[in-house]
């Protein structure tokens, strides 16, 4: 077995959506509400990474760090902690918004919504 301390790396690393969260909220709320809070969710990352971008194009970091802060919020609350933990660099305030942070928060963005259309299936 691999240690992941040893390696540097932990699960996370490798899923997009922490299980004990993503899992339970699945397993705990009514299929209906589940679908709803995936839709919004989903809805919510497509504005927001949106936010970021054209932050990005306006050099407006206020507009990165408030659009971030909110990512990290919604990535939160269903698990995907990759997507949270690079929101949450986006946060901290730098001068200029990273064109680089952004196109990573939005590829954890897509990760995130693929794990969650998986445990939807």
């Amino acid at each position: 077995m691999i240690d992941p301390d040893a390696t540097g790396c932990d699960h996370f690393a490798v899923h997009a959506l922490d299980p004990s969260i993503a899992g339970q909220l699945a397993e705990d709320l009514p299929r209906p509400d589940f679908l709803r809070i995936i839709r919004t969710f989903h809805d919510d990352l497509t504005r927001l990474t949106a936010e970021l971008a054209a932050a990005v194009r306006q050099g407006d970091a206020r507009g990165f760090q408030r659009a971030a802060h909110s990512l990290a919020g919604a990535a939160g609350a269903v698990g995907a902690l990759r997507l949270e933990a690079a929101a949450r660099r986006g946060m901290l305030g730098a001068e200029a918004p990273s064109p680089a942070l952004a196109a990573q928060i939005g590829a954890e963005a897509q990760a995130a919504l693929v794990a969650l259309a998986d445990l939807i299936a």
